[in-house]
């Protein structure tokens, strides 16, 4: 479904800082409020993109929490990201004008779409945002790396507790707070995204509650002590 009678203007929303460039001036903030095409609500479980679907913009979150998913050679759902409210979707998408991946809403989402061909017409003029998708792409790759590190050297506690840490930080950007969150992913996604199974999952879940690191009711956690949390992912910290 497309919401496309809202006047739609980036200069007026609170998510601004976090999906667009900052420090414009008067005229700049006006041109960026071309980019966005129109608004578009998805209903969860519903995808905004799949695998193979030509690539023709990138989308803003506005609300809702999404996942990223490829499904593998033997039928599973191997989870590759999760992104929420003020996180670009759809760079995967660039290179090859295709997207490579399905974007999922875990809950009902709005996004804003942003046509592709807008942001290159507009980067020629205002440059700033030619250097914000730069730095968007830089994040991705980024982001990326730190979960082949994650994959490839953590043990399972070291994950989660990375994870954990990950989202909190993210939330409080957007300025949710520092100890509580709600986990709009299940534990088998959970699992998916940090290559473990779901016992494995659950079953760390148990040990930081046990060890009161973190407080568990349901999807709801609420993080008792961070500092523990932050020396099983660098020992070197926190002393």
């Amino acid at each position: 479904m497309l919401n496309e009678s809202v006047k739609v203007a980036c200069s007026n929303c609170h998510l601004r800082e976090l999906c667009m460039p900052v420090g414009l001036n008067e005229a700049e903030a006006r041109r960026i409020d071309e980019l966005v095409a129109h608004r578009r609500s998805i209903k969860r479980g519903s995808t905004l993109f799949r695998n193979g679907e030509a690539f023709t913009s990138l989308f803003a979150v506005r609300t809702g929490f999404f996942k990223t998913s490829l499904t593998t050679e033997d039928g599973r759902d191997q989870v590759t990201g999760f992104q929420m409210a003020g996180e670009i979707i759809g760079l995967d998408g660039i290179v090859n004008e295709q997207h490579t991946c399905d974007a999922t809403a875990l809950e009902d989402a709005e996004v804003c779409v942003m046509p592709f061909h807008r942001i290159e017409d507009l980067s020629r003029e205002v440059g700033a945002l030619q250097k914000h998708v730069h730095r968007m792409m830089s994040r991705e790759i980024v982001s990326q790396h730190s979960v082949m590190l994650l994959l490839g050297g953590m043990r399972a506690q070291e994950r989660l507790a990375a994870f954990l840490l990950n989202l909190v930080q993210r939330l409080q950007a957007r300025g949710f707070s520092s100890q509580e969150l709600i986990l709009r992913m299940t534990r088998e996604e959970i699992g998916s995204y940090l290559g473990m199974k779901l016992e494995t999952v659950s079953r760390t879940f148990s040990r930081f509650a046990d060890e009161g690191l973190i407080e568990v009711k349901q999807r709801n956690i609420h993080i008792l002590d961070d500092q523990a949390l932050k020396r099983l992912v660098n020992p070197q910290v926190c002393h």
